[in-house]
């Protein structure tokens, strides 16, 4: 049985027509009409496929690759092998990125997946919800009362959007996502499992015990922003969590009351967000940070993989490590950790 093929390429490109799309430059014009209908990671190049090198460092993978077309950097184009059209730019993956995007636009935004075309009849939509045009209801989805959907929007099987929320135009809802208190903007895309809009962890030590405190705040979130599976954004306690226009946002987050991000962030897996933390614009967070409540990040500042966040951060500063600190600091105290291991290590064995 033959394998699958998820994502089929839209159309072919010949290698002179890259160059045209991508500014990059062909370093032999007679490759110029070589056909390209696929890509590649570059170890895995195949006739008609194009692959990108980017560094000096993958300099033995380009001159054994198998690719029909290369994009690579200046320094490396003349050891792309002989019959490979060679795309030079200072920017292979990006200009790698042009063309993927280019042949492969459905995998861009997921899709329909049952075939629908408009509201299904296996849906459950409150009669006083406002649906505009072009909107499609998947079987299983539901969709509570007074809610608005905007125009060419796709809420996906078993999706939930709860009572008088608000989601824009061309805008996706996967399959099992939850959607309450919520006002969604536009070309949003929320990924299957996220839950949005659920309580806040509020609570307080009282005579009985924890006593909790009402979340009675919303989730807004603005214009062209995608968030992960199973990534869960809790409403504000009393004013609104909200996360800015362009933000991305990976798998498994945890967002939580009150927390407020700005415009172009990325939130890579597994980070937590702590209540009314802040997040400046293009703020950049590596796979695991965890962040403190009522912490600000400035704008542009980064933290690497497993930060622990315990004070505000800087604008533009790059910070790492657990409690986390401004990044040299944090390498220079590791090498002086590992100089003393190492020390200690050599007077045990006698090597001083």
């Amino acid at each position: 049985m033959k394998d699958p093929d998820f994502f089929a390429p839209a159309r072919r490109f010949q290698a002179g027509e890259i160059a045209s799309l991508t500014g990059a430059s062909l370093v032999d014009p007679a490759h110029s009409d070589i056909v390209i209908d696929n890509v590649a990671a570059a170890s895995e190049g195949r006739a008609g496929t194009l692959v990108f090198i980017d560094g000096k460092r993958h300099s033995s993978v380009l001159r054994s690759t198998k690719a029909s077309a290369v994009l690579c950097p200046p320094e490396l184009a003349d050891q792309a092998p002989a019959g490979v059209a060679t795309l030079v730019t200072a920017k292979p993956q990006a200009a790698f990125a042009v063309i993927a995007r280019l042949l492969f636009p459905t995998a861009m935004r997921p899709g329909v997946l049952t075939g629908e075309t408009g509201r299904s009849a296996q849906a459950s939509i409150a009669a006083d919800a406002v649906i505009e045009d072009g909107v499609i209801v998947e079987p299983g989805a539901v969709i509570g009362a007074g809610a608005m959907i905007g125009r060419n929007t796709v809420i996906a099987p078993n999706a939930v959007i709860g009572a008088l929320t608000r989601i824009g135009r061309d805008s996706y809802v996967g399959p099992g996502a939850s959607l309450q208190c919520a006002m969604i903007g536009d070309r949003v895309i929320i990924h299957a499992g996220v839950s949005i809009g659920q309580d806040g962890f509020g609570y307080l030590p009282g005579p009985k015990g924890l006593e909790k405190i009402p979340q009675i705040g919303r989730v807004v979130i603005q214009d062209d922003v995608e968030i992960g599976a199973n990534t869960t954004v809790d409403r504000g306690a009393l004013t609104d969590t909200v996360i800015g226009e362009g933000a991305k946002i990976d798998n498994l987050v945890q967002i939580a009351h009150n927390v407020r991000i700005g415009r172009g962030c990325v939130i890579a897996g597994h980070c937590g967000l702590s209540g009314s933390v802040t997040l400046g614009d293009f703020v950049m967070l590596g796979g695991r940070v965890g962040i403190a409540d009522h912490i600000t990040i400035g704008t542009g500042a980064q933290l690497a993989a497993s930060s622990g966040v315990m004070n505000d951060v800087p604008a533009g500063e790059r910070w790492a490590g657990s409690p986390a600190q401004p990044m040299r600091d944090a390498f220079r105290e590791l090498a002086t950790l590992r100089s003393l291991a190492d020390r200690k290590r050599r007077k045990r064995d006698g090597d001083e």
